[in-house]
């Protein structure tokens, strides 16, 4: 199916799960995950009107960012390693994945302007999955004081593939309680306002539990 058909249909979930919830489709953002797709394929989901671009590799993101360049805002959403920030900093809005301090320094670094970073939480436990435990959460976002080019915009998390929904309401309403946390303590470099959950299998949950960006692939540029 073209993107813009997929989108429609995600739209019309999106605004029911907004209905259920109270709130409103505006505050949600979509970021269309292209690590399984061509760059032409991204630009299709650009030319449907979305904005964001996610990509878990940076190989993957430089290759897409070499066509499409700064059209949209570009997502690095997957684990990031230290050594591969100098290749990516320039290119991206927002990072997803942060979850120690040595990759803080890395970028707060490399970086010529504040980044907006999500940090990322393990709320689930699985051994699996990176991210900070929930305990944690709070003593590393004190600890991010110190790097002027780091931005705490919001929390992360990735929830476990399942069908038991109460499950992933646990998990998605952990992170937002995470979340009012760390914004009831209006630290100019972590106004922690965004919540980034929810993905092609769960997203609808997602909102109803606080999402303001969702990460959707398959579901809407397939994998080619």
């Amino acid at each position: 199916m073209k993107v813009s058909e997929n989108l429609k249909i995600i739209k019309e979930n999106i605004h029911a799960a907004c209905e259920r919830s109270g709130r409103s489709p505006e505050d949600i953002n979509i970021v269309a995950v292209t690590k399984y797709v061509s760059a032409d394929r991204a630009n299709e989901a650009l030319e449907a009107g979305l904005i964001h671009l996610g990509e878990n590799r940076d190989e993957g993101l430089e290759s897409k960012w070499e066509v499409l360049r700064d059209k949209p805002y570009w997502h690095f959403i997957g684990s990031l390693q230290s050594r591969k920030v100098k290749n990516i900093i320039d290119k991206i809005s927002y990072i997803h994945s942060l979850d120690r301090l040595s990759l803080a320094k890395e970028i707060d670094k490399r970086a010529d302007k504040p980044v907006s970073c999500f940090v990322q939480v393990n709320v689930s436990g699985e051994q699996s999955k990176h991210g900070l435990s929930p305990d944690k959460v709070m003593e590393f976002i004190g600890n991010l004081a110190d790097y002027a080019n780091i931005k705490v915009v919001g929390l992360m998390t990735m929830a476990p593939n399942t069908d038991d929904e109460e499950f992933l309401r646990t998990c998605f309403r952990q992170l937002r309680h995470l979340q009012e946390e760390v914004k009831a303590l209006g630290l100019d470099y972590a106004p922690c306002t965004e919540l980034s959950m929810g993905m092609s299998n769960d997203f609808g949950i997602a909102i109803e539990e606080g999402a303001t960006f969702i990460r959707i692939g398959t579901a809407l540029v397939g994998n080619d």
